[in-house]
């Protein structure tokens, strides 16, 4: 089965801790920052992630682009973030598929459970994301503390002496 995750961005930049101050001095920053996030969150799942943004808070045309391999969506104008997730809901739904919506917004949850999709609520996702966040860490000390094993044992002087051979220390 495959899982998509529609993200309603604001909403998100909105109820996360770590974007709200970032909203505040730069609205940009904390989308570039939410983007970020959600690629972890992809590489971590393995899901589909589309990014939809309101385009009141954007000015200019419809845009869709893929960044990090995610899908990011500022919608056209007098279309709400809403509006489109909604509508991707319906085009995306199939019998191998599954949708989870996220957004904090009531109504919309309620809108798009009644189209069959999962609907994980900000704070849902801010939390999933901190574990996925926490086990990255995790993976990555435990790779950089772990020595590769040689096929061969040797002992300590040996290794020394080829290590000074490899460096090329006399």
């Amino acid at each position: 089965m495959q899982n998509i995750l529609l993200v309603d961005g604001y909403n998100m930049i909105g109820a996360w801790k770590e974007l709200r101050p970032l909203r505040d001095k730069n609205f940009e920053d904390a989308r570039d920052r939410l983007i970020e996030l959600m690629a972890e969150y992809k590489a971590a799942m393995g899901w589909r992630v589309i990014i939809v943004f309101d385009a009141h808070l954007v000015p200019g045309t419809e845009q869709l682009y893929v960044q990090h391999a995610l899908e990011v969506i500022y919608t056209r104008k007098n279309e709400t973030a809403d509006e489109r997730i909604e509508k991707l809901t319906n085009e995306l739904k199939g019998r191998k598929i599954q949708i989870h919506v996220a957004t904090s917004d009531m109504t919309e949850q309620s809108v798009v459970f009644g189209q069959g999709a999962l609907r994980k609520s900000a704070r849902e996702l801010e939390i999933e994301m901190q574990i996925i966040q926490s086990k990255i860490s995790s993976k990555v000390k435990t790779t950089q503390t772990e020595r590769p094993a040689s096929r061969i044992p040797l002992s300590k002087d040996v290794e020394l002496m080829f290590e000074k051979w490899r460096r090329g220390i006399k």
